[in-house]
């Protein structure tokens, strides 16, 4: 799977095995490194609106993340 940095703000996340019903979470902020590599996201849960970081290359595993709301 291939997600591009620049359109993963506001995009929306399906957890595989969600954690106290934080199942669909959106990416709500973008954390970048000096030279222009993403460093870690912002989630948002949809259900709590708990934040919290994760690595972005978590997303490409589809045993933790599907993309879209499902």
């Amino acid at each position: 799977m291939t997600i591009s940095p620049n359109k993963l703000l506001n995009s929306k996340w399906t957890a595989v095995q969600p954690v106290n019903k934080e199942k669909h979470c959106l990416i709500t902020k973008i954390e970048f490194e000096k030279n222009g590599r993403v460093n870690h996201c912002q989630m948002q849960s949809i259900h709590s609106k708990r934040l919290f970081l994760i690595d972005w290359h978590d997303l490409k595993n589809p045993d933790k993340w599907q993309q879209g709301w499902l």
